[in-house]
């Protein structure tokens, strides 16, 4: 149960950031409706988030592997069920996605992103613990820049996991919105 309530008062940038939040995703998102108490919040994390999506030079699969084996570390339900289907949308497959919390036991992912994973992981706890072997093959394999990108993107998502989390935002149903419904088989 969320620690704050969702519904702040309806001023006219809220309702133009639900507006905007249903035509992008189909509903509000529960953090933009915990952040609109505090507008100069509202504001600077959504250009925040604006400007991220335009980071390019990592390829969108990999770093949408990191976010979730980083939310799943945390344990924010919200972002992994919102990760879910942003991961989707580009192109992450189901199988991989659902096996992120079992990753090291699954035979889905390639050497490159098992290390995406590990070092998400390692960032992750408290305090880190990557090892410099690990940077260095992802350095190699990704390239510094995407390597920077790769590196800033699992610090934002424990940003995110953790302001999710601590204020008790839990799952919004967008990994099901997601599924093929039932009765629906491939190729139809």
């Amino acid at each position: 149960m969320a620690r704050i309530p969702l519904d702040p008062k309806p001023t006219p940038l809220i309702r133009l950031v639900e507006w905007y939040c249903k035509r992008a995703y189909g509903r509000t998102l529960d953090p933009v409706m915990a952040f609109a108490h505090n507008p100069r919040v509202l504001l600077a994390s959504s250009r925040f988030e604006m400007a991220l999506a335009r980071w390019k030079k990592l390829d969108p699969q990999l770093k949408s592997l990191a976010e979730m084996a980083s939310s799943v570390s945390i344990g924010c339900s919200w972002c992994v069920d919102f990760g879910y289907w942003a991961s989707r949308k580009h192109g992450v497959p189901h199988e991989k996605l659902l096996d992120v919390p079992v990753w090291r036991e699954s035979d889905a992912y390639t050497p490159l992103e098992r290390d995406v994973m590990e070092y998400a992981e390692a960032m992750t706890a408290t305090p880190p613990t990557v090892g410099d072997d690990l940077a260095e093959r992802l350095r190699t394999s990704l390239g510094d820049a995407a390597f920077v990108e790769l590196t800033a993107m699992v610090a934002v998502e424990n940003l995110r996991s953790r302001t999710n989390a601590a204020l008790g935002l839990t799952s919004q149903g967008f990994k099901d919105s997601c599924e093929v419904p039932s009765g629906v088989t491939a190729g139809r």
